[in-house]
């Protein structure tokens, strides 16, 4: 590690690192310097200047953000001949800048809440700035003490407002140019969906494509808006409304568990959502589900009061009447016909409590979570391994060499995780994509591995079996790496690679680059989740995947390591606590199929046949419109007695036989586990108003004591914890007062002065704890450091082995030509036109008598639809590709009439299809 270095800052000493700038060293010596265009975690832009200094002995009055340090430094900030330019240069953009906030001579008199009505433009009045009193612009003037009128001419840009695109609005009258949206864009977020633009001679910031959001290429991630200093880029919901508190929470809209800050008004409501900037998890960043999709938050159409049926409609009764009516009903039924569905957002208290209530009482393993589409995600890997947990951290990948990414659409579901993956792109990473679909992070790759649906488990062997047939990993590696290394040179030498080429239509020159590519990288991470992947080859890929990563030692690395991506916002804690399907606590995988009880996957038969008849259900039915959950929610009106737990009215409630007032997520305690196994603690961010919802800790209990189960009686959340560090081995040694401890304030200089929205709101850094702890209590943020050996997967198939069937393969990504479709308005809000059109190779074409350019008709046994042929000869005969623009979707959530808008993303599936010209059956 480098030495440190010292400067001295306005007569102030300071120590910092070789290679800092002096803007950064000040702010982390907590002293303050102007600045405007400078934003943590974007490089040094220096556009507004505002952060200019003096140095002794230097030349002129550089800009502090572009100034590197060098031992020995003197530098000057608050000097009387650094202000006067710092001034000058401010002056200058509030020449083009409505000024009314900033030259009223009422501004001392006037209220927030006064209605401006004179005095000032109509453009330049406080109240038609939807950033008034919350204006980084506004309160740097205002610290450098400027004179009220400005001797520069004031020219308002009198461009049009943005207001038609989806989630946020765009007023470029108030941009002052510093360029941030541009750069997180670019630098952080890897879309340049926003640029500079050519205006009329002069440098504006605008969309990249076109006009509108929806054809630039927009991820509507929000983190422009959470840079932007002024009130150029706000929230179309609760636009006008200032903050007068901020609470801290944890997002549960997907495993990664993103931590937030949320702005709440006088009333408690939730009026937006700020990323935690010194998260370890998020370093500041969101998407567009936690930006946007927590306006549930603030739903009226609260359940308020236990309700039970009767005479077919629901009635409010004490708690006291639901639960003795609850009890009675399970005490009589058949407890071997009963299942429990958790919630993604459910805690790890909870979740280790109805699991030990169900396994107690009821006697039964039919437990699963309604996320759990994917129930063999980490079968394998758990029992390879001993773990089913990402055995890195999500920032380590990063320091990839090489990242393959294997039937994974993280872009959309898992946004985070693309970030150090781009990041690490363009440090010199290679990215290989293994996937049918085409989705957004096949853009980036170097390498995009196309197989017919059905075969990615002979890509892998081929993969593998090019590795050591070309003698890219010899045998005294693989002896060295693994305990089987005979068993796994038996299974290559019994395969074919020219055959597995046939099979699954990926060249054997392209095995052998990702082969290369895996072979030849040092650190190589494995991000997988299965998300065409059906259930019976499962295990076999993932035991692959796994093969990868230990033949080209991987594990244990920074940089390494193999990553599931799961589904629910919390679905690792509940592996973690047993409550996934097939599970235990500490994740161990049940043994014998017959005694793994009954997975969300077979619910919908269970209940069909009879087997199921009783059911818990906590929470909403999360992608209602995938087959597995949209067939579950049509089955449970035929059971004989339905509870349910939840926040809102669903469809559920409207036959449920008992419905329970919930939590919402931001009103809890407990903590979550996250995908790189990182248990955060949440706490209430929000006021259960008028409502008599009460924790599951206490529900639990109560019912425990009606039916007179002992050990499930609790006094807090704390005390659970503590229960489940002493029997879940993971967990051991893990407490609230750990996690509490494992929080580090944060140095930032005085709140009076002015600071990006991101930094005024980090007061301290929550690191929260990483499983297992080692012996000195601290976290393990990579498993396997010290490179034990295991025994590779040695079992195969042959993959879908019928090349006759045709599939549907859909895609989406953020950007494509424009030429294809047109922005239109509907109801004064922009919607993208634009024809399906079906991609085929000229083999299947020649099979289906269609040519390029034909209008056909697409069946599935779900839908049918119209559109126009298209070749491409990439891809694998039989398969019909169909992108979408990730735009549509964006229209489509923001005007969708769901309490909770992000409940239902459609995923991008794979389906058996036909195509007929139109007019032909």
């Amino acid at each position: 590690m480098e030495d440190k270095i010292t400067i001295h800052i306005d007569g102030q000493e300071v120590q910092t690192e070789p290679g800092k700038m002096v803007l950064e060293a000040a702010i982390d010596a907590g002293i303050y310097i102007p600045y405007l265009c400078y934003h943590p975690g974007m490089k040094p832009f220096g556009a507004c200047r505002t952060c200019v200094v003096s140095v002794v002995d230097g030349r002129g009055m550089p800009a502090s953000c572009t100034l590197p340090v060098q031992e020995g430094m003197v530098i000057n900030s608050n000097v009387p001949e650094v202000n006067e330019l710092r001034k000058s240069i401010i002056g200058m953009m509030i020449a083009e800048h409505p000024n009314g906030c900033l030259t009223c001579h009422r501004i001392d008199i006037c209220g927030p809440s006064d209605v401006c009505l004179r005095h000032v433009d109509v453009n330049d009045r406080c109240i038609t700035c939807p950033k008034n009193e919350r204006c980084e612009f506004k309160d740097t003037v205002r610290y450098l003490g400027m004179e009220l009128e400005s001797h520069l001419d004031y020219n308002y840009k009198s461009l049009p407002l943005d207001l038609k695109d989806p989630f946020y609005d765009r007023d470029y009258n108030l941009c002052i140019t510093c360029g941030r949206c541009v750069r997180v864009c670019e630098e952080v977020r890897g879309d340049s969906a926003i640029a500079f633009v050519d205006r009329g001679g002069k440098a504006l910031v605008g969309t990249s494509f076109g006009s509108s959001l929806l054809e630039s290429g927009c991820e509507f991630c929000g983190a422009c808006l959470d840079v932007c200093p002024v009130g150029a880029l706000v929230e179309k919901e609760n636009k006008w409304e200032k903050p007068r508190e901020i609470k801290k929470t944890i997002c549960t809209q997907c495993p990664v568990g993103c931590q937030l800050n949320l702005e709440l008004n006088d009333f408690g409501r939730m009026i937006r959502v700020v990323p935690e900037l010194d998260s370890p998890v998020n370093h500041g960043q969101g998407c567009y589900r936690s930006k946007f999709g927590l306006g549930h938050l603030n739903s009226t159409s609260r359940i308020r009061h236990p309700q039970i049926r009767k005479n077919g409609q629901l009635e409010n009764v004490s708690w006291e009447e639901a639960i003795s009516y609850i009890c009675e009903k399970w005490s009589t039924g058949a407890k071997s016909q009963f299942s429990l569905l958790t919630a993604s957002d459910s805690t790890n208290e909870e979740l280790y409590l109805w699991q030990k209530l169900v396994r107690s009482y009821m006697a039964t393993n039919n437990i699963d979570q309604s996320t759990n589409i994917k129930p063999k995600l980490t079968e394998a890997m758990q029992q390879m391994l001993g773990t089913g947990a990402a055995t890195g951290s999500i920032w380590d990948l990063a320091d990839s060499d090489t990242c393959l990414v294997f039937n994974a659409n993280i872009t959309e579901e898992h946004t985070l995780v693309s970030l150090p993956i781009k990041k690490a792109r363009k440090s010199g990473a290679k990215i290989i994509v293994l996937d049918s679909r085409e989705i957004e992070l096949s853009r980036h790759s170097d390498l995009w591995i196309r197989p017919y649906p059905g075969t990615e488990n002979l890509v892998l062997l081929g993969i593998i079996t090019m590795m050591i047939n070309e003698g890219l990993i010899s045998k005294q590696q693989l002896e060295q790496r693994i305990d089987n290394s005979d068993e796994l040179l038996e299974l290559v030498a019994g395969l074919d690679l020219h055959e597995i080429s046939i099979k699954s239509q990926v060249g054997e020159d392209v095995l052998k680059t990702a082969a290369s590519l895996l072979s030849t990288s040092d650190k190589n991470s494995i991000i997988y989740s299965l998300d065409t992947v059906n259930d019976e080859q499962s295990d076999e890929i993932v035991g692959h995947l796994v093969n990868l990563s230990l033949i080209t030692d991987s594990l244990g690395k920074k940089g390494g390591g193999i990553y599931p991506m799961r589904q629910g916002g919390n679905e690792q804690g509940a592996q973690d606590m047993g409550s996934l399907h097939g599970r235990l606590p500490d994740g161990k995988v049940i043994p014998g199929t017959e005694n793994q009880g009954i997975s969300v996957s077979n619910l919908a038969d269970s209940i069909a046949n009879g087997t199921t008849k009783s059911m818990l259900v906590i929470g909403e039915l999360l992608n209602e419109s995938h087959p597995t959950i949209n067939g579950l929610k049509n089955k449970l009106k035929d059971l004989d007695f339905l509870v349910t737990l939840e926040c809102y009215p669903s469809d559920l409630t409207e036959y449920a036989d008992v419905v329970l007032p919930r939590l919402t997520f931001a009103e809890k305690t407990g903590t979550y586990t996250n995908l790189e196994r990182r248990i955060q603690k949440i706490v209430p961010a929000m006021e259960s108003k008028n409502n008599e919802s009460i924790s599951e800790i206490e529900l639990i209990g109560e019912i425990s004591e009606t039916l007179k189960v002992d050990g499930l009686s609790f006094d807090s959340e704390e005390s659970v914890m503590n229960e489940i560090a002493s029997v879940v081995p993971s967990y051991q040694g893990i407490s609230y007062d750990l996690i509490d401890k494992n929080v580090q304030l944060v140095l930032r200089s005085g709140y009076d002065m002015p600071k990006p929205t991101q930094e005024l709101y980090t007061t301290y850094k929550s690191l929260g704890v990483q499983w297992p702890l080692d012996e000195e209590q601290n976290s393990s943020p990579r498993l396997f450091s010290e490179r034990p050996k295991f025994s590779a997967y040695i079992n195969h198939s042959s993959g879908n082995s019928s090349q006759d069937e045709c599939f549907l393969v859909q895609g989406r990504v953020l950007f494509m030509d424009n030429e294809l479709f047109s922005i239109s308005e509907t109801d004064n809000h922009n919607i993208i036109e634009r024809p399906d059109i079906f991609e085929i190779n000229t083999e299947s074409a020649g099979t289906m008598k269609i040519e390029d350019g034909d209008k056909v008709t697409l069946h599935t046994n779900e839908y049918a639809a119209n559109g126009t042929i298209r070749i491409n000869n990439e891809l694998p005969d039989g398969v019909i590709a169909h992108t979408s623009l990730f735009g549509e979707l964006a229209v489509a959530l923001q005007n969708n009439d769901k309490i909770n808008q992000m409940a239902d993303v459609p995923k991008l599936r794979i389906l058996p299809a036909s195509i007929n010209k139109e007019g032909v059956k």
